[in-house]
């Protein structure tokens, strides 16, 4: 099973890492089930930029960025090259070992999750 380990922009939020994730999840979903905050306003389609993370390790776990998903990114805040959309960062390998970086959620103007 997976390994995610999330940290955060929020110097207030202690690291957290979730592990058992099955192959198949989205990030977005394991932060749902794992009681973290992450925005996601369009409902995990790729239609806007709430659910902004970045990719510290383990991208090679994941599919590749579309040129949608890069679209996006670019109306984030501080985008990065590391940076993703949690709801396209689907876990392909059961032995994924993945670092995620979390922005602070407060800068970004969303329902909350």
């Amino acid at each position: 099973m997976a390994t995610v380990k999330f940290t955060f922009e929020d110097p207030d939020i202690p690291t957290k890492t979730v592990k058992n994730v099955l192959p198949g999840l989205q990030i977005v979903e394991v932060t749902e089930e794992a009681d973290i905050h992450l925005n996601h306003n369009c409902g995990e389609v790729c239609a806007c930029s709430t659910c902004h993370v970045y990719i510290e390790k383990g991208e090679e776990f994941l599919p590749e960025i579309s040129d949608r998903e890069e679209d996006f990114i670019d109306r984030a805040i501080n985008p990065r090259i590391e940076s993703r959309l949690a709801c396209q960062c689907l876990i392909e390998d059961e032995n994924a070992v993945l670092e995620v970086h979390i922005p602070d959620q407060k800068r970004i103007i969303g329902h909350e999750h």
